[in-house]
């Protein structure tokens, strides 16, 4: 197969945010998981509202907005310093297992890889340092340069310019599906990556190039 570019989602997709729930439940019981889970959904959210809007605040903000809201749904508050703790989560959070063997399969049949993310580049810097596999991008691309958030057009084609990439040959890979078919709309490829039999995508008029179980299986299906 000819050299891709592949543009990588990373909240959902290389990291999981969910993992937060461990150190939660250390603050909160038994109300982690649903406090991580409104956390996350929040945050997305969030970028939704402020991209329709146009105003925008970068996502780091509205991660600690998002956190706010969960602390006041589930009327649970934290010290200044265990907030912090939690916001530095964010840079820490680990890989799935499926992302460093299909990075390195992927970077060894030599497609351009990049992180492409809703993040700001400051601090997907060092999440993806302290996770280990920044030596498998080439380049990280935020959101933040548009000032503006996915799924509109416009990070979709700073991907393909940033990257110099013609669009026949640039993919989007993301376990969003909100994401995917923001790609597919804005002319890219798209993979969907649907670790969890569970999910749904949604019955609109975009669907993605490939559905595939783990990184390692949509990386097989590229080789």
């Amino acid at each position: 197969m000819k050299k891709l570019t592949i543009g990588f989602d990373v909240y959902g997709t290389l990291v999981d945010p969910l993992e937060v729930s461990s150190y939660l439940h250390k603050l909160i019981g038994d109300k982690n998981k649903l406090f991580a889970e409104i956390w996350r959904q929040k945050q997305l959210e969030y970028t939704f509202r402020r991209g329709l809007m146009n105003q925008y605040k970068n996502f780091d903000i509205c991660v600690q907005q998002a956190m706010q809201y969960a602390m006041d749904c589930l009327t649970v508050s934290f010290p200044n310093n265990e907030k912090d703790n939690l916001l530095n989560l964010y840079s820490n959070l680990k890989v799935f297992p499926d992302v460093m063997p299909a990075l390195k399969l992927l970077k060894q049949n030599n497609h351009t890889l990049v992180a492409f993310s809703n993040g700001v580049e400051s601090t997907l810097k060092t999440l993806l340092s302290n996770a280990s596999i920044i030596n498998y991008l080439t380049d990280i691309i935020s959101v933040d340069k548009v000032q503006t958030f996915k799924p509109s057009p416009k990070v979709y084609e700073y991907l393909a310019s940033k990257t110099g990439a013609d669009p026949a040959k640039c993919w989007v890979v993301s376990s969003n599906p909100f994401d995917v078919i923001g790609s597919k709309s804005a002319g890219l490829n798209a993979a969907w990556i649907q670790r969890d039999p569970g999910n749904i995508f949604d019955p609109w008029e975009y669907t993605p190039d490939i559905t595939a179980k783990d990184l390692i299986e949509f990386a097989a299906y590229l080789k």
